[in-house]
């Protein structure tokens, strides 16, 4: 994984990230909304710490999705045979803000069934324009 910034001005953070074939992000967060421009790419899994069923999404150069904020621990893998590449603006609530914060490594047990479509708390995960493959 290779994560760039490519720009950074008061709340805006832009980066570039891209995976290889197999390779996937830190497990993190998504407390900020962001867009996102698709470079390269097939497909990407988002899995879930909490233990729900991934998430199979197929993906498309130019594609542009905007993406709401999730407190929900996760991370994406190239599931595709060609390499990722995405280029993200993220609106960052405070200049000094980390984008995607690295999750904690031990995480308490969910007190309710994570895995149940919920719209308190941004605890669901967006998948925007994505297509579920």
């Amino acid at each position: 994984m290779v994560e760039v910034t490519l720009h950074r001005r008061g709340t805006a953070l832009v980066r570039r990230l891209t995976l290889a074939p197999g390779e996937a992000t830190k497990w993190h967060t998504d407390p900020f909304h962001r867009v996102s421009v698709i470079f390269k790419g097939q497909a990407l899994a988002i899995e879930f710490r909490d233990g729900c069923a991934s998430l199979r999404l197929r993906v498309t150069p130019g594609q542009v999705d905007w993406d709401e904020p999730s407190d929900r621990i996760h991370r994406a893998v190239n599931i595709a045979d060609v390499p990722y590449e995405e280029v993200t603006v993220f609106f960052l609530a405070h200049p000094d803000d980390i984008a995607q914060p690295d999750a904690p490594p031990d995480v308490d047990a969910p007190k309710t069934n994570p895995c149940l479509p919920s719209t308190a708390g941004g605890s669901t995960m967006a998948t925007s324009g994505k297509v579920l493959i």
